[in-house]
């Protein structure tokens, strides 16, 4: 059976809306940290005659490892939670992962995951 690692990166605004819509589709256990990116903005915004970097866009990173009959369910949910229609709602990178332990109990593969078959 094949696992799947899922990174989205999300407007920090969504992460609610997207964190009950995963819960919702039973991916109840994900990594998730704050980060700053980069956008295609190339001004500064001023405001009470300070000048504010536009450029450097706040963003959360959300991570898990699902089995591959998940992946599907999981891209739909985060990106109906997610999608504001604006620029910069984000993107989701999927790829395989070969291996997984639980170091508590040695399980392997797919069976060391949070949800059981």
């Amino acid at each position: 059976m094949i696992m799947k690692k899922i990174e989205a990166i999300i407007r920090v605004s969504q992460f609610e809306e997207v964190t009950e819509a995963l819960h919702d589709i039973g991916i109840d256990f994900f990594t998730y940290w704050d980060v700053t990116g980069v956008g295609n903005e190339k001004s500064g915004a001023i405001y009470r005659a300070t000048v504010y970097e536009t450029r450097l866009i706040p963003r959360r990173v959300i991570s898990f490892v699902c089995r591959d009959k998940f992946v599907d369910a999981s891209i739909e949910a985060i990106c109906k939670a997610a999608k504001t229609g604006e620029m910069g709602d984000g993107k989701i990178f999927v790829s395989t992962v070969d291996e997984s332990v639980r170091i508590r109990t040695g399980e392997r593969g797919p069976e060391s995951l949070y949800i059981k078959e």
